[in-house]
């Protein structure tokens, strides 16, 4: 097995919700306060620690791509829950292409447009803002795509909790992605994009 220290483990909580991402040392420690209830997905890492006194024997853990661990996050599987909007996530969500052009960007050139400008009374909202290239920005300025004659290639969505936890991973594995995918919605754009 080879070791990779970088490698972010996901943990849901015991139902198997999708929590978040976390680091190896997160994931040593929860196994240490015996707060993982089971693992799934693929043996990640080996972490041996220190040397019993008394039997002489060296500590082994194994840590997998995916642990549970105990207790829950209570509204999480919500439908009120709202993810934080933040450009990275965001991004992500458009694939990093320019709803207005079509072309694919790096994250330096992309920027956040408002559907509804927010000087016409729109939201920062995940439903009103879409990425955009900057001169696909510049170019609408203040106004609605309709204004602009500027037709949207896609409509914004707001993710779920488990596709948001996705837009978040970087480098995720085969066994995590297919996890994550089992806890998007049917209908999920996420899912048709991804398959």
């Amino acid at each position: 097995m080879e070791q990779n220290l970088n490698q972010a483990i996901l943990r849901t909580d015991i139902s198997g919700l999708p929590l978040e991402w976390i680091h190896f040392q997160t994931a040593v420690k929860l196994y240490c306060a015996d707060q993982v209830a089971y693992t799934c997905g693929s043996p990640l890492l080996v972490i041996h620690g220190g040397i019993n006194a008394r039997t002489g024997e060296q500590s082994v853990l194994e840590i997998n791509s995916i642990i549970a661990t105990v207790g829950s996050q209570h509204g999480l599987n919500s439908q009120r829950y709202i993810p934080p909007l933040n450009n990275s996530a965001l991004f992500r969500r458009d694939s990093h292409t320019c709803m207005y052009c079509g072309e694919t960007f790096s994250e330096r050139h992309l920027s956040r447009d408002h559907i509804r400008p927010l000087v016409q009374g729109g939201q920062d909202t995940w439903t009103n803002v879409v990425t955009a290239c900057r001169d696909c920005n510049s170019l609408k300025g203040g106004r609605t795509p309709e204004q602009a004659h500027m037709p949207l290639l896609a409509i914004p969505f707001q993710p779920t909790y488990a596709e948001y936890v996705y837009l978040q991973g970087r480098h995720i594995l085969a066994d995590q992605m297919e996890f994550l995918c089992a806890h998007f919605p049917r209908s999920s754009r996420l899912r048709e994009r991804l398959q």
